[in-house]
C-alpha cells in the first residue's frame, strides 16, 4: 500500500539477495493435485528460493524468502525460523517464508498426508527432501545477509490480466470453473532494488493468481518462475523474487499446457517492465516488522465410529483423511480443535506496508486490506 512522494529521496538502506536452487534430486511425487498418479518425470526448468534481505539505517533488518514450491507447511517453518535465529541473530518478525503455490513442485510434508498416496519409498523421498531444502532456506538466509550493501528502495506497480475468479455460483453452491463477473486483483506491486549508482540489482513482485496453468509430470515455476526467467534473462545481474498474492480463488486462464505457462509469465515479466518505466517513488524508513497468531477454530470433528465408517470409504481422499484423523487419535488421544493461523506485517516507513497472510487467501482480502 505505497504513500511514497516522488520528491522525497530514500537512504539509509542496505540490501542484499541470494538464490538457491531447489529441484529435487531424485524423482519424487508431486503437489497440489491429489489425482496424480506417479512421481515426477523430470523438469521443465529447476526450481529456486531466493532470499531478499534489507536493512534500515537503525538496523533492523528484515529477510523474505520466495520459493517455487507449494507451500511451506508449519513445522519446516518453525524449524527454519528457529535456525536462522540462532545461527543470524534475526528474530521471528524479521523473516517471511513465501511460496509461489506451483502444483508442478514437490511434495513438502512433514508426516502422513490424507492428499497424497506415498508409498514407504515415496515418503523416504520426501523426508530426504525436506530435510535438504531446510538447510537451503536457512543458508540462502544467511548469505543474502552476508551481502548487505548500500541501496535504494523505490516502489511501482502495473497490471497483468490473465488472472480470472474460479468460484462459479452455482444452485448447488460453488463451481471450480472460470467466473468472469467474478472479483479479481489484477495489480502487480514492484519493490524496485538498485545500488546507489542506479543499477537494477532486485525486483520483487507479486501477483494474486494460482499457478496452475500446468498439471504435468515435469517439475516447473509455471506462470511465476517462467516470469522471473525471463525477466532476469533480459536484465542480467537481476534477481528476481515472486510473491504469491490472494490469489486462493484464481486461477491462470487460458490454461492446460507450457506454451501458456510461459505465454502468461511472459506477460507478467513484461508487466514488471512497464512498472519501471515512471518516475521511481522512493521508500524511506524505518523498518517496522510485526508477527502474531490468531487460533481460529475447526468445525466439530466426527467422532471415532464416524471416521471408522469414513476410513471404509470407496472415495479414496474420504478414506485417507479419516486414516490420517484415526492415527492422530492413537497417537495423542484428541483430535485439533483449532488451528494457530499466522498474520505478518513489514512496514517501510509510511510508504509501503506488506501484509502477509498463511494459507491459500482468498482476493477479498487483498482488496480490505487495500481499502
Amino acid at each position: 500500500m505505497p504513500h511514497a512522494r516522488a520528491d522525497e529521496p530514500a537512504a539509509g538502506w542496505k540490501a542484499g539477495v541470494a538464490s538457491v536452487v531447489v529441484t529435487p534430486d531424485e524423482s519424487t511425487w508431486m503437489a497440489g493435485y491429489a489425482s496424480r498418479d506417479k512421481p515426477a518425470e523430470g523438469k521443465a526448468h529447476d526450481l529456486f528460493a531466493k532470499a531478499l534481505a534489507v536493512q534500515d539505517a537503525g538496523g533492523t533488518r528484515l529477510v523474505i524468502v520466495t520459493t517455487d514450491l507449494i507451500g511451506i507447511p508449519r513445522p519446516l517453518r518453525d524449524t527454519v525460523v528457529q535456525q536462522v535465529r540462532e545461527r543470524y541473530k534475526l528474530p521471528p518478525e524479521g523473516l517471511l517464508l513465501n511460496s509461489s503455490h506451483t502444483h508442478c513442485g514437490p511434495v513438502v510434508r512433514i508426516g502422513k498426508s490424507a492428499l497424497y498416496a506415498l508409498d514407504d519409498e515415496q515418503a523416504r523421498r520426501v523426508d530426504r527432501y525436506v530435510a535438504e531444502l531446510q538447510e537451503k532456506l536457512v543458508r540462502v538466509v544467511g548469505q543474502a545477509l552476508e551481502r548487505l550493501e548500500p541501496a535504494q528502495l523505490s516502489y511501482t506497480h502495473a497490471r497483468a490480466g490473465f488472472a480470472m475468479n474460479r468460484r462459479l455460483p452455482t444452485d448447488t453452491g460453488p463451481q471450480n470453473s472460470p467466473y468472469p463477473e467474478g472479483p479479481v486483483d489484477h495489480e502487480v506491486p514492484v519493490l524496485r532494488v538498485e545500488n546507489p549508482d542506479g543499477k537494477l540489482r532486485a525486483v520483487l513482485f507479486g501477483y494474486a493468481c494460482h499457478n496452475t496453468t500446468l498439471a504435468f509430470f515435469q517439475y516447473c515455476g509455471d506462470y511465476a518462475g517462467y516470469a522471473q526467467e525471463y525477466f532476469e534473462e533480459t536484465h542480467p545481474g537481476t534477481t528476481a523474487l515472486f510473491l504469491m498474492g490472494c490469489g486462493g480463488d484464481q486461477n491462470p486462464y487460458p490454461r492446460g499446457t507450457l506454451e501458456l505457462a510461459k505465454l502468461h509469465g511472459r506477460t507478467l515479466a513484461t508487466a514488471i517492465d512497464a512498472a519501471l518505466l515512471p518516475k521511481p517513488r522512493p521508500v524511506r524508513g524505518p523498518l517496522r516488522t510485526a508477527i502474531a497468531e490468531e487460533s481460529l477454530d475447526f468445525a466439530p470433528p466426527p467422532d471415532r465410529a464416524e471416521l471408522e465408517r469414513q476410513a471404509q470409504s470407496q472415495n479414496k481422499f474420504e478414506k485417507r483423511h479419516a486414516e490420517v484423523l484415526l492415527e492422530e487419535l492413537r497417537e495423542t488421544g484428541k483430535l485439533r480443535t483449532n488451528y494457530p493461523y499466522l498474520i505478518q506485517a513489514a512496514r517501510f516507513g509510511d510508504d509501503v506496508t506488506l501484509v502477509a497472510l498463511a494459507g491459500e487467501v482468498v482476493v477479498d482480502y487483498a482488496h480490505r486490506l487495500k481499502r
